[in-house]
């Protein structure tokens, strides 16, 4: 209620601050200092013990055929509308909410897919053809939230970011970094205790795995060959006609680039300066590829921004990070004639 009398940079950090507590539910009272004595253990009537449930959710999330599943989507999504058209009749149609929960979640990745292959600009079409391609994906990606809790929201600010509106790609990237919360998985990540104490609470028992990835699970950022959604800045970034990357580094770049082109320098420097934290966190980066992809991301904002000094330092942290020069397109921005 009082959201709109907040302007500026203190508007931006109030809404990331809100969506983090709402993402956190009763738990946000924890933060608080005046329940510094809270005791977790009033509400142990909740939780129960359920550790082979456990084992069976981080088994499943680690298995090869969970993820060749997963894969198997981005190839059945050239078969395109007809699909589409027959999981919602399923959804509509089954009484059985785990089945429901399963098909949303691969309809979720289907939306996905299907979207990257959609052009969204084109100079041979007129105004009318590109207004329907555009709301043809807008649909695809409002449907593609239902498969990990962050991801899906990011290809959506990623086609708000392609059609130039900024504004409503920010409001998603703020809402898609709150739900970058430290009970998250993503893979490789092993579960820890915060992963078996959640999944023990009475609320997420009995749910599905479908269910669990859409609340717990942090996807990463894959853009496909031909996709359109793929930011301009990062299309030389391709190895082998794909990029992909964690979806923390991946939302504080994209939030650098609204900024960037809606000429907020402030918010530049701050969004940046997430970007440098996430890296001396490795929070959401699990491997020497994906720092490497991080440093990348903070050069090209800098040779954006005209820091070509700065901008060459931080190449040079991505090659040190992971000194593979066919896997990392750092060393053809350091050596552009080698």
């Amino acid at each position: 209620m009082f959201e709109n009398k907040v302007e500026g940079p203190a508007r931006e950090i109030l809404l990331e601050k809100l969506y983090t507590l709402r993402s956190y539910g009763w738990r946000c009272i924890l933060f608080s200092d005046q329940v510094s004595n809270f005791r977790l253990s009033k509400f142990n009537s909740y939780v129960t013990p359920h550790t082979f449930r456990v084992n069976k959710v981080e088994k499943i999330l680690h298995s090869n055929l969970f993820m060749f599943a997963n894969s198997y989507m981005c190839i059945i999504a050239m078969k395109g509308v007809f699909l589409l058209k027959r999981g919602i009749q399923q959804i509509v149609s089954s009484d059985n909410s785990s089945i429901k929960h399963f098909i949303l979640y691969y309809m979720s990745m289907f939306c996905s897919s299907l979207a990257q292959t959609i052009p969204l600009v084109s100079s041979s079409s007129n105004n009318k053809y590109q207004y329907r391609q555009y709301t043809f994906c807008l649909t695809l990606m409002l449907r593609n939230i239902y498969h990990d809790a962050v991801s899906g929201w990011l290809m959506l600010a990623s086609c708000f970011y392609k059609t130039k509106q900024y504004d409503k790609a920010l409001h998603v990237i703020v809402y898609a970094i709150s739900k970058c919360s430290p009970e998250k998985l993503y893979r490789p990540r092993d579960m820890v205790d915060i992963h078996h104490q959640l999944l023990k609470m009475k609320a997420l028992q009995n749910k599905n795995i479908a269910y669990l990835c859409k609340i717990l699970f942090v996807d990463f950022i894959d853009f496909d060959g031909k996709c359109e959604l793929i930011p301009d800045e990062l299309t030389s970034e391709r190895i082998n006609g794909v990029y992909f990357a964690y979806s923390r580094p991946y939302a504080y770049f994209l939030k650098w680039l609204c900024h960037y082109h809606l000429n907020h320098v402030r918010q530049c420097q701050n969004s940046l300066k997430d970007l440098e934290r996430v890296i001396g966190e490795q929070f959401f980066i699990a491997d020497f590829n994906e720092i490497a992809n991080a440093y990348n991301m903070i050069g090209i904002a800098l040779q954006l921004s005209g820091d070509t000094e700065l901008a060459r330092q931080a190449f040079l942290q991505s090659v040190n990070s992971f000194p593979y020069h066919e896997f990392n397109p750092a060393y053809k921005r350091l050596f552009p004639n080698s």
